[in-house]
């Protein structure tokens, strides 16, 4: 019998140079599939859900039906912290989240439990905050995920973008944004904007994983959820772009992720 495992897991971070914390839920049978697949013989899609600003890695766990959509989709998740680095590296301290998150944790879960190893069959996800790190991190290691889905984006590149010393957004000051994102006046056109990295990966002829956005109709960021969906839309870059009623708040993402695990358990080959 197949039943939904629910784990936390620390292990020794090479890329953050420290033991980390991620929580995993596993639809498998572990006292006797652990390291293999089951039921059908088939391994597991993957889908690695990042938190938002000042969130955790049980957050997922905390506030929403994560636990029955990893049961009704057959899909392993992974929920790491990211610790308000937005996941991108820090150079200064040595903390390569973006790696971490993109390379490493995948590469760990997939030696240590029954994933498929197929780009299409790899996910990234988040919300707010996380929704930029999947967005980002998703085309940055777009060789190892085929599809991102990204939720109330905090694409704040498009706010912050050579930012005056005195700026600050209620959330955070110029301080912080120039420690995560570098030098804000050289931010747009770096690794860190997602539309230069969309335009890179294009210019190489690589595909991109496929992309699912939704943002609430009341939410602060859907000014910039817009703007990247119309950028998109002006390279024709193949992706699905949900408005509906709601804010900033889990009764949104609790829905919306429903409906992306949805998404991406479907064949959307004209996505």
């Amino acid at each position: 019998m197949v039943i939904l495992a629910t784990l936390q897991i620390s292990f020794q971070s090479k890329c953050l140079r420290r033991e980390v914390t991620f929580n995993a839920l596993l639809p498998v049978d572990l006292p006797e599939g652990f390291g293999q697949p089951v039921g059908s013989g088939e391994p597991l899609r993957a889908v690695y859900l990042l938190h938002g600003f000042s969130g955790s890695h049980n957050d997922w766990m905390n506030f929403s039906r994560i636990r029955e959509l990893s049961d009704r989709y057959q899909i392993a998740v992974f929920m790491p912290a990211g610790e308000n680095h937005f996941y991108l590296d820090d150079e200064n301290r040595g903390e390569w989240f973006s790696e971490y998150i993109g390379k490493e944790l995948v590469e760990f879960t997939r030696r240590m439990f029954p994933l498929s190893a197929k780009r299409e069959d790899t996910y990234i996800g988040g919300l707010s905050m996380g929704g930029y790190g999947a967005i980002r991190n998703g085309l940055k290691y777009a060789e190892l995920f085929g599809r991102i889905i990204a939720l109330s984006s905090a694409l704040i590149p498009y706010k912050i973008a050579n930012a005056a010393p005195d700026y600050d957004d209620g959330i955070a000051s110029y301080k912080y944004y120039t420690s995560v994102f570098g030098d804000l006046s050289q931010l747009l056109g770096s690794d860190k904007d997602p539309e230069r990295l969309v335009l890179d990966l294009k210019a190489k002829g690589l595909k991109l994983p496929k992309l699912y956005m939704a943002c609430g109709t009341e939410d602060s960021l859907l000014d910039v959820n817009r703007r990247f969906h119309d950028f998109l839309e002006r390279e024709k870059v193949g992706h699905l772009y949900e408005e509906s009623a709601g804010a900033h708040t889990w009764e949104f993402w609790d829905k919306q992720i429903e409906g992306a695990l949805k998404w991406a358990a479907e064949d959307n080959d004209s996505i």
